[in-house]
């Protein structure tokens, strides 16, 4: 899956694991993506582990360094600076390391703004 990526931030991500009390912190690379043909496949909403990702989602893509950490498929999370939790639904390319995208759904404009102001 394609993806453009304009700025680079910093995010800190306290990890949620369970049901468990424990949290962790996790300092990582933030970008925005969106479903828009131009970042994606021939499948554009449809994410690695088969989730159908529709706009409004609170989701999330991570590095697959980050899935051998404890961030795999369904996990909670929260991002300093963002409200709510997001849900890790999709995986990047393994070029990427201690990375995240924001799904932003199809709004390129949106995610690009979002970046802006990082």
């Amino acid at each position: 899956m394609r993806k453009f990526n304009y700025f680079i931030i910093l995010a800190t991500i306290p990890l949620l694991f369970g049901c468990s009390d424990k949290v962790n912190s996790l300092e990582v690379t933030a970008t925005a993506y969106t479903s828009s043909p131009q970042e994606t496949d021939s499948t554009p909403s449809l994410a690695a582990w088969g989730n159908t990702l529709k706009s409004g989602m609170k989701s999330i893509a991570v590095s697959r360094d980050l899935i051998k950490m404890g961030l795999t498929h369904g996990v909670e999370v929260s991002i300093d600076g963002m409200a709510g939790k997001y849900k890790v639904l999709d995986k990047m390319n393994k070029r990427w390391k201690r990375k995240i995208d924001i799904y932003m759904g199809k709004d390129i404009k949106k995610a690009k703004e979002w970046e802006k102001e990082r």
